[in-house]
């Protein structure tokens, strides 16, 4: 029987001017950006959580406390994978991400090859183990309003050596 664990991430950030749009590790031309400690970057955090999540580490706060100026300003990047690197040093390799970004506006599709190509990067994982959806707030709420974004993730671990993967190529172990 093979050990797998699911693990949920959520993250928003409000949108302020003279801040980058990064998003995935991408940063996507806007005249607002996410404002926050780090980068901002809401799909990075959320999935980032959503690892620590399914590998019960704890969350984002934990790890990278927003309180530590170590942290201000840096790559999102950095905590994605350093929770790729404590799950799998828990016996764990990520198949798959699914994400969503809340974002009223600028539109994402043209930018949801590049997002999902650094994830994949990012994760050691093939891009098709990784999914990006962008949807709107229909105009409701801070999101909808153009005041914030956010993002959900949902992460499938599983435990190495187990299951049908065990020692397969090419699986970013």
């Amino acid at each position: 029987m093979s050990e797998v664990r699911t693990g949920l991430g959520w993250d928003v950030h409000r949108l302020a001017a003279g801040r980058p749009l990064v998003l995935g590790g991408v940063t996507v031309p806007f005249e607002l950006g996410l404002e926050g400690h780090s980068d901002s970057d809401v799909l990075a955090h959320a999935i980032t959580d959503a690892i620590l999540g399914a590998a019960a580490l704890g969350d984002i706060g934990v790890h990278f406390p927003d309180s530590d100026p170590q942290w201000q300003g840096c790559d999102s990047l950095v905590f994605l994978r350093r929770a790729r690197d404590l799950a799998e040093e828990q016996g764990y390799r990520i198949v798959n991400v699914d994400s969503t970004v809340v974002l009223e506006r600028p539109k994402l599709n043209d930018f949801r090859d590049a997002i999902r190509e650094r994830l994949a990067e990012t994760l050691r994982l093939e891009k098709d183990r990784i999914s990006v959806k962008f949807k709107t707030a229909e105009k409701m709420g801070p999101v909808g309003e153009g005041r914030s974004a956010e993002a959900q993730a949902v992460v499938s671990l599983q435990k190495l050596g187990s299951g049908p993967w065990h020692n397969a190529p090419g699986q970013g172990v």
